[in-house]
């Protein structure tokens, strides 16, 4: 999906013009994957005229805990980050925007070892539109299971949110692509379900919701916490639980969450339909929208007005 270029991009504490914010094509993490970043949205609410970014502050959170993990040095608090990506959102005047907080090494140094490569820090904003199609929300989306694996949790961490790791996703979504298939399903080494190329999964199977619990390697998504939230609230049975490939075959309902993909139903798995969005999924599904749109009083700690 084409970006939609807007005014100004943060960097480096300052708001750069979106054509200067540019960096050098000997930068370290242009070569060899070293940054982290993290995928956030702000949503318009027309009945109050008021945006809200969903979850700022457990995304930044996260951020600051890939840079740990990545010994990668950041001189901003996940505070100032948040302050930052309103300045940003401000400045650009988006009622509504995906946000992409980015982390990495620049120019300086060249070779596998980072060191004396300066951090850069960019926040981006534009406009973007469901991340699977307009109709996906609705009625959902074929996926194929990958021929490719998921990176093992001892290769590269999946609490990691780094680029490097999305080498492995690119491939599963070309090749998801490439078969007639919105999108991708991996299994990680073991052949159980992690997650798709850019979202975690949900499986219903007689009234019980189930997701791969992070042992089995998948990213540690603040949507998928949203979700067993909502599932908790719903008096939803939700089980953290590994799943193998035929379990998405049997399954009542399947849908996979995530910043870009929202809550998108899937509709078929490896030509074996699914069918159309069931209870459990739509019901989950209205009630989020609701919530990042600043409707449910009860989860308005989750959102930062702009």
């Amino acid at each position: 999906m084409a970006i939609q270029e807007v005014d100004y991009i943060w960097k480096n504490g300052e708001l750069v013009p979106w054509h200067e914010c540019t960096t050098h094509v000997l930068t370290h993490s242009l070569h060899y994957g070293s940054g982290v970043f993290e995928g956030i949205r702000c949503y318009y609410n027309e009945e109050t005229g008021k945006s809200y970014v969903f979850r700022l502050q457990e995304h930044m959170e996260r951020l600051i805990r890939s840079c740990k993990i990545a010994l990668i040095d950041i001189d901003y608090t996940a505070e100032e980050l948040c302050e930052a990506t309103l300045e940003v959102i401000r400045a650009n005047k988006l009622p509504s925007c995906y946000i992409r907080p980015l982390v990495y090494r620049g120019y300086g140094n060249m070779g596998v070892n980072p060191a004396g490569c300066p951090t850069e820090v960019i926040i981006a904003v534009w406009p973007w539109g469901a991340y699977l199609g307009d109709d996906a929300l609705e009625n959902g989306v074929s996926v194929g299971v990958s021929s490719w694996r998921q990176r093992s949790v001892n290769a590269i961490p999946p609490a990691m949110k780094s680029t490097a790791s999305y080498m492995n996703s690119i491939l599963a979504k070309m090749e998801a692509l490439e078969h007639g298939y919105a999108e991708a399903i991996l299994l990680n080494e073991d052949g159980k379900v992690c997650e798709g190329s850019g979202e975690n999964l949900f499986v219903v199977r007689n009234g019980v919701l189930s997701t791969p619990p992070l042992s089995d390697g998948v990213l540690e998504g603040i949507t998928r916490d949203t979700v067993l939230c909502i599932a908790e609230d719903l008096d939803i049975p939700a089980l953290e639980e590994s799943l193998v490939r035929s379990d998405l075959y049997v399954a009542d309902e399947v849908f996979m969450t995530g910043s870009a993909a929202e809550l998108t139903p899937i509709g078929a798995v490896d030509g074996r339909t699914i069918g159309k969005p069931g209870e459990i999924t739509k019901a989950i599904q209205a009630k989020f929208f609701d919530i990042v749109s600043g409707k449910e009083e009860a989860y308005l700690d989750w959102l930062t007005e702009v």
